[in-house]
């Protein structure tokens, strides 16, 4: 997320919620989470003497405690005080396909604490319905479950794509819902939801409608699976492949889906 963001031009205040030597999808990792008054007060701090002000974006992602997303709420109220522009983009990491990887008490919180606060949320396809009560669903409706999420705006990640082999992300606002395809790439590189979420704040903040922003995301995102894929690494190559942040050149497919009655 922070290379993403300074890449883009943004000046970035990072907080850790928890201190891994690699990223947990490639196996068992040690973890340290810091204390939770500790993690309270870095909040605080960032913007004392008036700072608030200076925040135009928020992001958060991987929790490691109630504690957190209640102190994270704390800033986001804060920062909105100051700067009622500023914007909350909520990414809920919680689960996957084979279900909650977090405590099922971390999961609530982050649904009732910050999804409320959050201008948009970045779910998967899980995240998604079981945060908004459909979890055990075999083929949710996922624009329908979307709309029941607090934000206004959600994109959920990982979405099911009409496009023969591809992957798919649903765009899901008072407008309808669009959703943006592109070929689907085999790779071991982890954090690729984490890279669109910033990717989609970062081009949000430089202006751009949702709409244009969820597909130049999804271009940079899908240009630097794919170019990692092609190396054969197993971390995403952000050094390597940066320009696909600021000029992304892949062919993203937007179809807007209609309602499904009855």
């Amino acid at each position: 997320m922070v290379f993403a963001l300074e890449r883009l031009g943004f000046t970035v205040w990072a907080v850790p919620t928890v201190i891994l030597p690699h990223h947990p999808g490639h196996g068992p990792v040690e973890k340290t989470v810091p204390e939770e008054n500790r993690f309270a007060r870095l909040l605080e701090a960032l913007i004392q003497d008036g700072r608030a002000a200076d925040v135009a974006g928020i992001v958060s992602g991987y929790l490691a405690s109630p504690a957190q997303a209640e102190a994270v709420a704390e800033l986001v109220r804060s920062v909105k005080s100051a700067r009622p522009d500023a914007l909350y983009l909520c990414d809920p990491v919680i689960g996957d396909r084979s279900g909650l990887y977090v405590a099922a008490e971390l999961a609530a919180a982050i649904r009732d604490a910050l999804l409320p606060l959050a201008d948009i949320a970045t779910p998967n396809a899980f995240e998604c319905a079981w945060l908004a009560g459909e979890g055990d669903a075999a083929e949710p409706d996922l624009a329908a479950l979307a709309k029941r999420l607090p934000p206004p705006v959600v994109l959920v990640t990982s979405a099911p794509a009409m496009l023969r082999g591809g992957i798919g992300n649903l765009l899901v606002d008072e407008g309808g819902a669009l959703l943006f395809e592109h070929p689907a790439v085999a790779t071991a590189a982890k954090g690729t939801g984490d890279l669109l979420a910033a990717l989609l704040l970062a081009r949000r903040l430089q202006g751009r409608s949702w709409s244009e922003a969820a597909e130049l995301a999804v271009s940079s995102v899908a240009e630097i699976v794919a170019g990692t894929a092609r190396a054969g690494a197993d971390e995403l190559m952000l050094p390597a492949l940066q320009t696909a942040f600021v000029r992304p050149r892949v062919r993203v497919d937007v179809r807007r889906l209609g309602s499904r009655t009855g």
